[in-house]
Formats: C-alpha cells, structure tokens, sequence
C-alpha cells in the first residue's frame, strides 16, 4: 500500500510528523491510501486511539483526506504543496502573462498618501487602547458599500483579502467542515481551505458566476456549512455575478439560513461590472474588498464588513494577535479615497480593452475563451501542460490551470494588465497554435 515508505512513531505527534515527511519528501504520492488505523496499530505497537489522533491532526493540516469506509489517503494536493509553486518561470526573453499583477502604470503613486498618514500620525500619535479602525477609514468604506447596496454591518479592517476570509472561517467553523468554493478558483483560497482542516466542495460556474444547482448541490448533499464567492473578476475566469443570478443564488442562500456567506469582492475600484451582493439572505455574511489591485498590492489592507456576530468574532480574534491594521496604512488609504487618486472609470476601461480585444481576437481563431470582468483570460484546453509548453517555447509565459482547479477541467490563465494593444494579436496566434480550436468547451 505504501510502496517502500515505512511509517514510525509511538506517539500521535510522532506518527503525524512521520507521514508528512514522507508527503513533503514525495516518497508518500498524492491521493495514497494510507493503512487503516488498526492496521498501523497493530505494526507500530501502539493503540488505535493513538493513530485516530494522528490522523485527525494530519487532517487538520489538510495534508490527508478521509473518505468513510474507503479510508484516509494524502490529499491530491496537500496543504504542504502550495498553489502559488505550480507556475512557470519566464526566462529571459519571454513575456510573463502568469502572475496576476495590475498594471504598475495604472496604480497611484503612494507618495503624497503616505507623507499625509504621517503628518497626522505626527499631530495624533496611534497609540495602544485607540479604536482598531479608523474612524475616517471607517465612514469611507460604509459609503461606498452602501452606494453598492451592501446591507448595514460594522466594519473591521485586515491585512487583505485572505486575512480576513480565514479570520472568518475560522470564527465559525472547525476542522472536518465543508466549505463550497468555485472551481477553477483562486489558488489560494484553494490551499487555505484545507490547511485550516477543512473539506472544500467545488462549485462549478459560468461567466455569471457559481451555477445556482450546484451551489444547492453542495449546501445540501454536501453539507457545505459556508460558501465563498467572488462578485466580479473571478479569478481565474474573469466571471462576474449579474442581476439575474444573483436573484437565483438569494433564493438558494435564503433556503439555507444557516450558511456562512462568503463575498470576495476583490474587483472594486478596477471592474467595470456593477456588484449584485448576496449578502442578507443568511444568518452569518461577510463582504471583503482588498485595495490590493486598485492602488497597490503591498498595501496590506482589505474592509470587511458583515453581520454583527461575525466582525465582532473577527475583530475579537484579531484583538489577541497582530492587535490591528496599522492606523498609518489605512490613513494613506483614506487620502488615496479622498483625492480621488485612482479613476476606477478609466481603470476598468484599460484592462477591459486589453481583455475584450483578446478574447474577441481568439474567437475569430476559433478559440472559446472567457472574461467578462478584471484583469485575466481562462482559456479552457484540452492539454494543459502541452499548451503551456507550446506557449512558453513562443515567448508568453502563462498560469497553469492547475493552480486553479479541483474538479474542473483543464485550462490556462493569462493576465492581460500589462498587455499592450500591439501584442494583441501576436498573443492570440501563438495561443491559437498551441491549443488548437477548443470551441464549446466549458469551465468544467
């Protein structure tokens, strides 16, 4: 059953650490049947109660999967395995479309932002017992959640997106949960999910986001206790929730009360797709919004907002770790709010254009391609790594799918932020040569 690799250990620390090193070593594969845990008893000479409890801890790594009767076995990509280190490395002359950076050109500069943060920093110290939001910040981000029709909730503040939807996900739930989340999704949200001991459920979509019977699918027969979903610049298939699904995704959510929603609204300040929010419906909600891809990634700074249990929980939780978001960052994004800096009008414009034009040059080759908002292209293929060879040999260095995926069928992503209009064309070429036509097929 495991080939040559032997697991040791007489404690349940002992025997958990003994079969990640064999995981992290690759002598363990993904998807390996691991010993039933009599069976392991029994050759290690300890008690069952032991190996339950090593199990459980690998579980909670999110390093195995346990599946009933047909027994635990290494997770088809453990906790352990990153996402982010499935990517192609552009050498020297070859044109990087993979990485999923905004256009450098189109983020504001931070000088003025943060000169300001520091004058008033000079006239008001922060200091420790102040409000761990600030109360600028604060009235900032609820007029603008408002005019987007986001229900009434406080707002806390976190060190982007990911923060804030594991500080939520662990408020509410523990290890062994099951969380619904899209597939092809953001890779790592995909890592996160199982490194927190939870199962993720796929969720299939089209360009108007999660498919309404596969969200019931899996709140039902799945027992998904939360759902994550990306309003607008799903990432990686550029999917943008409408009107229409949004109405039909309410209706399931308002069956389900106690499902802990999940917003990404990621794409505010770069989108030129309206937001449809979800949020409501249930119990517990929470809506994030990362000023990452609007002004800047290494601007550590997201809102969240949401019901009161839930931002009271995080803001209780962060309270006992890091304290707060640095009150210097989120004054430098108030006067980056203030003044206007960034025109999310012309913003969305610019990489709607790259995107729309590319999309719209693969479809004359014959070649089905998806983005209806953001910044990035999925190209759905029939050979993931031979596409991705094809286009590296010439000259674009592109995302494998599998950063993406957990069910659905394979694909590339491309990052068009920083494509130039004279590229365009060039870059479908080569694309069109390397998948061949693909038309019809579907994210799934």
């Amino acid at each position: 059953m495991l080939g040559e690799y032997r697991i040791v250990g007489r404690r349940a620390s002992e025997i958990a650490a003994s079969v990640e090193r064999g995981v992290g070593s690759g002598e363990l594969e993904p998807g390996q049947l691991l010993p039933p845990m009599r069976e392991l008893a029994a050759s290690l000479g300890v008690n069952p109660n032991t190996v339950a409890a090593a199990y459980r801890t690998l579980r909670e790594r999110g390093v195995i999967e346990t599946a009933g009767r047909r027994g635990s076995r290494v997770r088809p990509r453990p906790a352990t395995t990153a996402r982010g280190s499935l990517r192609i490395d552009a050498p020297a002359g070859v044109r990087d479309l993979g990485e999923g950076n905004p256009d450098p050109a189109l983020l504001p500069p931070l000088g003025d932002a943060l000169a300001a943060a520091a004058r008033h920093e000079a006239a008001e110290p922060g200091l420790y017992g102040q409000a761990p939001v600030d109360e600028d910040f604060a009235r900032f981000a609820r007029a603008a959640l408002d005019a987007d029709g986001v229900p009434d909730g406080p707002v806390a503040v976190t060190s982007g997106s990911l923060d804030a939807i594991e500080r939520v996900l662990s408020a509410h739930l523990r290890p062994g949960d099951a969380v619904a989340v899209e597939d092809p999704g953001w890779a790592a949200l995909l890592d996160l999910v199982p490194a927190l001991g939870l199962r993720p459920v796929p969720v299939a979509l089209d360009d108007d986001g999660p498919l309404p019977g596969e969200v019931e699918r899996a709140v039902r027969d799945a027992g998904a206790r939360a759902l994550i979903v990306t309003d607008r610049a799903q990432n990686p298939t550029g999917a943008a929730v409408g009107a229409a699904r949004a109405a039909e995704l309410r209706r399931v959510l308002a069956a389900h009360p106690g499902v802990l929603l999940i917003e990404d609204d990621h794409g505010h300040g770069f989108v030129d797709a309206p937001l449809h929010p979800l949020a409501g419906v249930t119990d517990h909600w929470v809506l994030v919004r990362s000023v990452a891809k609007a002004y800047g990634p290494d601007l550590r700074v997201a809102v969240l907002t949401g019901d009161p249990v839930t931002v009271d929980r995080v803001l209780g939780r962060q309270n006992l770790g890091p304290g707060w978001v640095s009150r210097l960052l989120q004054r430098a994004v108030v006067h980056l709010w203030r003044t206007g800096a960034v025109d999310a009008r012309a913003v969305a414009a610019a990489y709607a254009l790259r995107r729309d034009a590319l999309v719209a040059a693969l479809a004359r080759r014959g070649v089905a391609a998806h983005g209806r908002s953001g910044m990035n292209v999925w190209v759905p293929v029939a050979d993931e790594t031979g596409t991705v060879t094809r286009l590296l040999q010439a000259g674009w260095a592109v995302a494998p799918g599998a950063r993406f995926r957990l069910a659905a069928g394979p694909g590339v992503r491309i990052t068009v932020s920083g494509l130039p209009p004279a590229d365009l064309e060039p870059l479908a070429d080569a694309v069109a040569a390397a998948v061949g036509p693909v038309e019809g097929r579907s994210y799934g």
